[in-house]
């Protein structure tokens, strides 16, 4: 395999993507045109989500770690939906929603671990623009989400 494609990158890093399940009135992903956007993906240990405000019991690298399960868990939806990761013609945005306390203020910092893994699988390809936000709770108390906007190839 070619050592700059995105799965031998990911192979590399010994890192693999994650599949997630879908639970409620919504898809995985929807493209438009080129566009594929994503659902909200968290970070899954094993078979468990990894839950937690982030500035009480879960620390910043907790926190960083769960961010990167969470890249992990786009990948396996990108490769669910284009069947490889070579489809990517650019990671066009991506959102982190971290569940934290009032008093914490480093978001970006939770999310430059997944942007960082990103840009380790897809290089150039991989830079993105993005946003991290707070907020006071998310579904089943998970400690954060990530959701993406895509631009891919046609098959």
């Amino acid at each position: 395999m070619d050592s700059t494609t995105p799965e031998a990158r990911l192979a590399a890093l010994a890192l693999e993507p994650i599949a997630l399940p879908v639970f409620g009135s919504f898809v995985a992903a929807v493209r438009t045109g080129d566009l594929l956007h994503t659902m909200g993906h968290w970070p899954l240990r094993g078979d468990r989500p990894v839950t937690g405000t982030v500035g009480a019991e879960v620390s910043l690298d907790d926190a960083r770690d769960a961010a990167r399960l969470a890249a992990l868990g786009l990948l396996g939806t990108l490769v669910a939906h284009l069947g490889s990761l070579d489809r990517v013609r650019r990671i066009a945005t991506v959102t982190v929603t971290v569940n934290a306390t009032p008093d914490f203020t480093q978001h970006t910092a939770v999310a430059d671990a997944a942007s960082d893994l990103l840009v380790d699988v897809f290089g150039e390809r991989g830079h993105h623009a993005r946003l991290a936000v707070g907020v006071s709770s998310l579904p089943a108390d998970l400690v954060l989400e990530l959701t993406a906007v895509v631009q891919v190839t046609e098959a």
